[in-house]
């Protein structure tokens, strides 16, 4: 069993570049992001917030990824 990590991001916390309007587009975005620096992720909207799901084995690597993108 791997261990996970969920990490969340407040929807008023997301950095202008992000289109507030369309979370899933979003959450989309940052899973391509995630998987393209081979970050095995899922990302998905919930009601309050974005929710990251990842290996982690995976979190420094995440976090690199993440402040790239000013979300962190």
């Amino acid at each position: 069993m791997t261990a996970t990590t969920t990490i969340r991001i407040d929807h008023a916390a997301l950095p202008d570049q992000f289109d507030h309007s369309r979370p899933n587009a979003v959450a989309a975005a940052i899973e391509t992001a995630l998987r393209e620096d081979g970050i095995t992720a899922e990302a998905s909207d919930v009601t309050s917030h974005l929710k990251i799901e990842l290996p982690t084995s995976q979190l420094a690597a995440a976090c690199a990824t993440l402040a790239d993108l000013q979300l962190i």
